[in-house]
């Protein structure tokens, strides 16, 4: 790992992406490059032809990009930035080992950049991270603190035609605001001044090792930002040094009147209550469901323990437009299907999505792609609960086989196991090991006043999948 301990220095250094258009590497990218740095990199979805348009946007952006098959690799000066899961039979991997540059993982080049930071907000949590980061980086940049902000989706308030992938910002003020992932224990190596924490539940790894890192990540923040819906994560809330709680249906620090909550297809509003000093006020947002809602909470939460006055924080958060794949509305066809791409991929994800489709009228298609066959594995009866339970008796569940992009992985537990879970609940369920056939079946499917919700992560191409849909129903 670099010894590197200041973005300068860090700047200084050449880089090399091994998987530079991923969802977790390609804002890391953007905020080496916009730091002064170097970067080139290569990505197997470019070798294969899968997102054209965004390789394209890097190389006008100055990144220089090579196929994946170590020809970037050119000098021991270069660091090789790869995820710690990279196999090294991965061409990057054996010529950084041949000239002798360092590597380091995504983690470890966050948590350097991070670290280093006078003010430090990491979100945490099984489900909601992107859009609390994102959240809490508009409200900071609403409020002129000018923050960097390291999110894992594109934030729609700093997209534009020039920046379509506007998943990372950077700023020139002190705060640093990044979500930190849970899944491989890397969320140890960050030493926040503010901790969020929006929930614990079941995705990659079991809950005893949840609640052994996600308490020992509360700890080490000055402030914890706390679920206090969440049972697993109110637990924790005894190891930290400060604490702020939010919640929805709770005697949270920062909270909502419940009968003032109004939902819409497109947003949803309440009266906030902060308990500690019985201010009250109005908030409008762009974004629909009551997860949403709950993500508000604990993004002012963090925002106030950040220093921005609540009444500013709700203010600004009104103008939240939201993240890409996050129940994002593709558009309407004219027989009135409405088609929707989210990021949904764990049961506590996908239960949200669909209580945010099930608050309004008209049937809902649920089409699945599993972001792969460990989580599958991990997860699958309590995402086959989800799936049956959440949905009414019109309602069509349907899954095709988990991504898979090669390398070594057991396979024994696919999505028609998870079909049949569905069933055995009581669901209505279809597998379709093709997502282009899966496409034809929701086309046959779908009829007027249909909702068509697609699902799944770790795939950019699932948005233009669900482009496609759209461009064919009646």
């Amino acid at each position: 790992m670099t010894t590197a301990n200041s973005p300068t220095q860090l700047a200084s250094r050449p880089w090399f992406f091994c998987g530079i258009g991923g969802s977790g590497m390609l804002p890391l990218a953007l905020i080496l490059r916009g730091l002064g740095a170097r970067v080139a990199g290569s990505d197997r979805s470019r070798d294969q032809g899968r997102t054209p348009d965004k390789f394209a946007w890097l190389e006008r952006l100055g990144f220089e990009l090579f196929p994946q098959d170590g020809s970037g690799l050119r000098s021991h000066e270069q660091v090789l930035v790869a995820s710690a899961a990279i196999e090294d039979t991965v061409p990057e991997v054996g010529k950084a080992k041949e000239l002798g540059c360092e590597r380091m993982s995504r983690a470890q080049l966050l948590s350097t950049l991070f670290n280093v930071a006078p003010s430090r907000i990491a979100i945490g949590g099984t489900s909601g991270k992107s859009t609390v980061t994102g959240m809490i980086g508009w409200i900071l940049t609403s409020a002129g603190r000018d923050p960097t902000i390291m999110n894992g989706a594109v934030m729609k308030n700093f997209a534009s035609d020039d920046v379509p992938f506007a998943s990372a910002r950077v700023g020139n003020g002190s705060a640093f605001v990044a979500e930190v992932d849970e899944s491989d224990g890397s969320i140890a190596l960050y030493r926040p001044t503010i901790a969020v924490l929006n929930n614990v539940s079941l995705d990659h790894k079991s809950l005893e090792e949840l609640r052994e890192l996600f308490s020992a990540f509360l700890a080490r923040a000055e402030i914890a930002i706390v679920n206090a819906d969440d049972p697993e994560s109110l637990a924790l809330l005894p190891g930290a040094r400060q604490s702020i709680s939010f919640g929805l249906a709770s005697n949270a620090d920062i909270s909502v009147n419940l009968i003032t909550i109004k939902e819409s297809a497109t947003g949803i509003s309440a009266e906030v209550i902060d308990r500690r000093n019985r201010q009250t006020h109005a908030l409008a947002l762009q974004v629909p469901g009551r997860h949403n809602l709950a993500n508000a909470l604990a993004a002012l939460a963090a925002a106030t323990a950040a220093g921005v006055e609540l009444e500013d924080a709700v203010r600004h958060l009104g103008g939240f437009a939201g993240l890409a794949r996050r129940f994002d509305i593709v558009g309407t066809s004219p027989s009135g299907i409405t088609v929707i791409d989210d990021f949904g991929h764990n049961p506590e994800k996908v239960a949200a999505t669909l209580a945010t489709l099930k608050a309004h009228p008209g049937r809902v298609i649920a089409f699945f792609q599993p972001h792969g066959y460990g989580p599958l594995r991990q997860m699958g009866h309590e995402l086959a609960e989800v799936l049956a339970t959440r949905l009414g008796t019109d309602d069509v569940s349907l899954l095709c086989d988990p991504v898979y992009f090669g390398g070594t992985v057991d396979r024994s537990v696919g999505s028609g196991r998870i079909v049949a879970m569905i069933r055995e609940h009581g669901g209505t369920a279809e597998h379709i090991a093709e997502r282009d056939a899966c496409g034809d079946r929701l086309v046959d499917l779908a009829r007027p006043g249909d909702r068509i919700v697609i699902m799944g992560a770790r795939d950019d191409t699932l948005a233009q999948f669900a482009r496609a849909v759209l461009e064919r129903l009646p």
